[in-house]
């Protein structure tokens, strides 16, 4: 069953990402990301699942790792910083759904010698399972490292090493003041690495969710970069709409100035106004007809109280009064034009105003409905469910972080 499950989202995953058409600019703008998420992809198809140590220099993640294989594959050594670079190995593990399982050894993000570092930590966000190594209390910079995780959606296990170094009462505390600085509503785990305990935790960990994480994580890298590629398309697209909102303005501007007739001018409007919205949504990929464009506009009109009457009521007012100008004219040898050319201008800047109002709804509008076209990963995570919530709880701490921090409205027009 867990088997089927895996492979189902695996072809859903697949599908997606063969369905997402790049440009060319874009293929070589994420080349990185892009080479990364296919070789998550490639993990998932394998039931390969990646689990890493991080920490900071010295506190033996390298050992962690070694006490695993039941190998000293990892290089140890009592200097500080033997590990330079991410360095992987096979474990094997009999499970029934994962095909194998690849332990990372990295670099201490405090060591001041890695070379891409940036590169490290991307390696380690790739991960599906964090061991998070300390050989103590939890100290401000690890506390930092922990939560960039967190946001990141990640799932982390603490490990708590070289415990030889303290008798049993401070072990007690020790374990006390990290669970107190961990954020409550996540139930880290505190794993003690001694003789079995913790090979026989992570067995347990990977028998009964690795399968599950595995999934997870492909879901959320996806998600992550499927989120870079649109915000990378809507600042694009910003420039691109900004434009086409100037332009219409202008016309509309030139037309009520001009134009004296006070239904010519409201069906104009209207006109240019419906032209606008479809023109914005091709912009950003949902094309409407004329229908539904007229559609947003009556809606954003209505919704919108001073858009609404500053195109229909100050402008007929402001008609009236130019009218009666015009008509007026050859019996006040030409005084009663005397208003018409301010009249105008404010109406004009009226035109542009509106215009640029309308234009940043609409965009917002077309923004909303044009998500609703394709499955994001983020709902095909959304739609599965857990019967361990506890076990799971850092993907609500992910999809609220992705609503705070990914707020595309800023990149609309």
């Amino acid at each position: 069953m867990k088997q089927m499950k895996i492979n189902k989202n695996y072809l859903l995953l697949k599908n997606w990402w063969e369905n997402i058409d790049l440009t060319n600019y874009e293929k070589s703008f994420f080349n990185r990301e892009i080479i990364s998420f296919n070789q998550q992809l490639f993990r998932l198809k394998e039931k390969k699942i990646r689990i890493s140590a991080y920490g900071k220099s010295g506190v033996g993640k390298s050992s962690v790792l070694n006490s695993l294989l039941k190998k000293d594959r990892f290089k140890t050594n009592i200097i500080n910083g033997t590990t330079r670079e991410i360095q992987a190995e096979a474990w094997t593990h009999k499970d029934q759904t994962l095909n194998s399982v690849e332990l990372l050894d990295s670099p201490g993000f405090d060591f001041c010698n890695i070379k891409f570092s940036d590169k490290v930590y991307s390696c380690i966000n790739h991960s599906d399972l964090i061991l998070f190594i300390v050989s103590g209390d939890l100290n401000r910079n690890e506390l930092s490292e922990i939560s960039s995780l967190i946001k990141d959606g990640k799932k982390i296990i603490v490990i708590l090493n070289k415990i030889d170094l303290f008798n049993e009462n401070e072990l007690k505390e020790i374990i006390e003041n990290i669970k107190i600085k961990l954020p409550k509503d996540l139930n880290i785990p505190i794993i003690i690495n001694y003789e079995n305990n913790l090979k026989n935790y992570i067995s347990k960990i990977i028998d009964q969710y690795g399968e599950v994480l595995l999934m997870l994580n492909s879901l959320q890298l996806a998600d992550k970069l499927f989120l870079q590629i649109k915000e990378q398309r809507l600042k694009r697209r910003q420039k691109q709409a900004q434009s086409t909102i100037g332009k219409f303005s202008t016309i509309k501007a030139s037309t009520v100035a001009l134009n004296p007739f006070i239904l010519f001018d409201i069906a104009g409007s209207i006109a240019l106004d419906t032209a606008l919205i479809s023109e914005l949504s091709k912009i950003y990929g949902l094309n409407l007809r004329s229908e539904s464009a007229r559609k947003i506009f009556k809606s954003i009109s209505i919704n919108n109280l001073f858009l609404g009457v500053t195109q229909v009521g100050i402008n007929t007012s402001l008609n009236l009064v130019r009218k009666v100008s015009f008509l007026t004219a050859p019996f006040t040898n030409g005084l009663s034009l005397l208003p018409y050319g301010p009249i105008a201008i404010i109406q004009a800047a009226i035109a542009v105003y509106s215009t640029k109002i309308l234009g940043k709804l609409a965009a917002k509008e077309i923004f909303m409905r044009s998500k609703v076209s394709y499955i994001e990963p983020s709902i095909m995570i959304k739609n599965i469910t857990f019967k361990e919530p506890e076990i799971f709880n850092h993907l609500n701490i992910y999809l609220s972080n992705r609503k705070i921090n990914k707020n595309f409205v800023s990149f609309l027009p």
